[in-house]
């Protein structure tokens, strides 16, 4: 297989793997900081590099789980509040190896906010294609908690959680793209 051939088979093969479907393994540190690594090289305008992250695992993901719980029994009003929905929180977190918060560093002195935003999510995608790669499913979850969880992470003034990466192993059979044609959404100019 070409370059080509190799890299347009994991951008169609990348799907969207939900914590229920991980396998109760660990993933090495080493692994996770070559996930990291790909996100260093998204398009960054002025070389902001706005893209943080913070690596979740081990016993800091019940930590995380508990304080989604507490965001959520305090954010919600009590005739909306699910118990499974509050609960939902600490499975997902435990069933997930790894998660990291995505969190953007913003520039406001040097670019306008929607270039960080985009820099950041080329960023996620390359770790989105580098998990694949590497046989990690993967999904990235943006909640309105994620808006609560500034303290949580450490996130400084000019930081703002913009969702959080689930990963970890699994086994599920690759699923076709629900794509409609590529042709529907071009309009060439010549």
């Amino acid at each position: 297989m070409n370059e080509y051939e190799v890299i347009t088979n994991i951008i169609e093969r990348r799907r969207s793997v939900f914590p229920a479907s991980y396998l109760p393994k660990d993933i090495e540190e080493t692994t996770i900081a070559k996930v990291l690594a790909a996100a260093n090289y998204a398009p960054t305008h002025k070389l902001t590099q706005p893209w943080r992250f913070v690596v979740i695992t081990g016993e800091a993901k019940a930590k995380l789980g508990a304080e989604l719980g507490r965001i959520y029994r305090e954010t919600v009003p009590e005739a909306k509040f699910l118990q499974k929905k509050h609960d939902s929180f600490a499975e997902k977190t435990a069933q997930a190896a790894c998660i990291l918060a995505i969190n953007i560093q913003f520039h406001p002195d040097q670019l306008p906010a929607w270039e960080e935003i985009a820099s950041t999510a080329c960023a996620v995608q390359n770790i989105a294609l580098t998990a694949e790669s590497l046989g990690i499913g993967a999904y990235w979850s943006s909640p309105p908690l994620i808006d609560h969880l500034d303290q949580f992470l450490g996130l400084s003034a000019d930081e703002k959680c913009y969702g959080l990466f689930y990963m970890g192993y699994h086994e599920e059979a690759p699923r076709k793209a629900n794509r409609t044609p590529m042709e529907e959404k071009i309009k060439w100019m010549k």
